[in-house]
């Protein structure tokens, strides 16, 4: 794939992942440039730019416009001076390392997001993404068939950045964090196959907000979800990123799951903007819904 701006597609695994080369971003990208990238999207599923550090918070926002509406979190403030920027700061004890698709807890889930590195620890902290067709793809048929008419119970209750001191510098903002996030409860009845809008293809829809299967009690439910997650997770379907300050990484965020590895020492600090929503739907088109909210 290439333009006149001579842009490159290099996939970086055999199943998710590419690196888009020879693209600066911005909120006046030329149309078929943006075209491109959405084309990389529904293939790789998650793409990445290197050399980005022109982008301020401003101009990453600008740009994320041109993928959707900006989409800010349900419970958590923005970033100062932001309309949707999502901050994690590992000195805050933010660290998102649980598998999981962001915002699953509400019904209209996030269809991209769109992760800048601002400060980076020299050694660690790579994020690992899955591509949840090719684990569907990859069930046996009898699983399949289960998983197929199995909806799951997503909740905000326990956050996948859920926090502990000794991750912690700043355990005044660690506290902050903690009842900002639980300051309301959302509860979501999702199919665990879901249809994905754009590809018509079957993704699992599972992570660390799933708490129980409809119908399951919890020990069986824990059992299933964790035959699902263990095909989610083999390392055929992963891609991992290994970050330099400035790289920028966008994902369908219906099509993936990912996981931020806490194996560093040093700051690190990424921000997080999503765009667009997705109510989901099973092949039997049925929807997601809210089953509380408190």
């Amino acid at each position: 794939m290439t333009t006149q701006q001579q842009i490159k597609v290099v996939p970086v695994a055999g199943r998710i992942g590419a690196e888009i080369q020879g693209v600066q971003l911005s909120g006046e990208l030329d149309s078929a440039v943006l075209n491109e990238i959405k084309e990389a999207l529904q293939e790789h599923k998650v793409v990445f730019f290197k050399g980005q550090k022109h982008l301020d918070d401003a101009s990453q926002e600008a740009f994320s416009t041109l993928l959707g509406e900006l989409y800010a979190h349900p419970t958590v403030p923005v970033r100062d001076h932001t309309s949707s920027i999502l901050e994690l700061d590992s000195h805050s004890g933010t660290r998102a390392n649980q598998w999981h698709t962001d915002v699953t807890f509400v019904p209209e889930v996030p269809k991209y997001s769109i992760l800048r590195g601002v400060t980076i620890p020299s050694v660690g902290g790579d994020t690992v993404w899955a591509n949840t067709n090719t684990a569907y793809e990859d069930l046996p048929e009898g699983l399949k068939k289960l998983a197929d008419e199995l909806w799951g119970i997503h909740s905000n209750e326990f956050d996948y950045a859920k926090l502990t001191i000794s991750q912690a510098t700043d355990e005044e903002a660690e506290e902050k964090y903690r009842k900002s996030f639980a300051s309301t409860v959302f509860n979501t009845k999702h199919p665990v196959v879901h249809i994905h809008a754009e590809s018509g293809k079957k993704h699992l829809l599972l992570g660390n907000f799933t708490r129980k299967l409809v119908g399951y009690s919890s020990s069986e439910s824990e059992s299933l979800i964790s035959i699902y997650q263990s095909y989610v997770t083999r390392l055929e379907n992963t891609v991992r990123w290994q970050w330099t300050e400035g790289d920028v990484a966008i994902w369908d965020n219906l099509a993936t799951q990912h996981y931020a590895i806490a194996d560093y020492e040093e700051r690190r600090i990424v921000r997080r903007v999503t765009v667009g929503k997705n109510v989901p739907k099973n092949q039997h088109n049925e929807s997601s819904a809210l089953l509380l909210k408190k």
